[in-house]
């Protein structure tokens, strides 16, 4: 049965699992805004939970290096987790796993690897 949570706690979840990303790692995300949205966009599939907009950095020639560009986004969607969990511990860890599979996506980690990794 799918969990209820207030958009506050939520983001505070997505703040918890974005803090747990190593400093060494983190402090490589270059120009990314993370939003959470109640559901994904029209033509996506209902149950997706993340998505990465942007160039990964191992697409970006020199051309993109200057900035000015606008940030890459990464959208954590609240509905369909809310929905595959079962416990709020469940959350947090489907959660965490979402946030680190996109910003894995902006150093240019497909699903294939990710699924290797356990991040799919």
């Amino acid at each position: 049965m799918p969990i209820e949570m207030d958009p506050e706690r939520f983001d505070a979840l997505v703040d918890q699992a974005l803090d747990g990303i190593p400093d060494e790692l983190a402090s490589l995300v270059r120009n990314v805004v993370v939003l959470v949205e109640d559901e994904p966009p029209e033509g996506e599939p209902d149950d997706l939970l993340g998505l990465y907009d942007g160039i990964a950095l191992t697409e970006r020639d020199w051309t993109m290096s200057g900035g000015g560009h606008l940030p890459d986004r990464i959208f954590v969607f609240r509905g369909p987790l809310l929905d595959m969990c079962g416990s709020e511990e469940e959350l947090v860890e489907e959660v965490r796993i979402t946030v680190v599979h996109e910003i894995a996506h902006h150093f240019g980690i497909d699903d294939d690897r990710l699924h290797e990794l356990g991040y799919a």
